[in-house]
């Protein structure tokens, strides 16, 4: 998945737009991409602070993988941080 690579190096230098870009075209192609979907719940999570977005990117990784351990506790972690606000 070269194109998810691209993503992520976009993320890593901060191209949030490029990376948003690239995520949801590749999530057009296949709505139920795993990585894909983490991908998008970490973007909206750690650079957008888009709590309620990235969890549910998470929640999406868990209906189809209800044991990724990962996306169970990136969920946990913004949903606290949108209980303080």
């Amino acid at each position: 998945m070269r194109l998810l690579e691209e993503a992520e190096g976009c993320m890593e230098m901060l191209d949030i737009n490029q990376a948003e870009s690239i995520l949801l075209a590749l999530l057009e192609e296949d709505s139920d991409c795993v990585p894909v979907l983490n991908n998008l719940g970490h973007m909206y999570g750690r650079y957008l602070s888009e709590w309620e977005a990235a969890i549910e990117y998470y929640d999406r990784v868990l209906h189809i993988e209800p044991d990724n351990a990962w996306a169970r506790d990136e969920r946990r972690r913004y949903q606290r941080l949108l209980s303080y606000d």
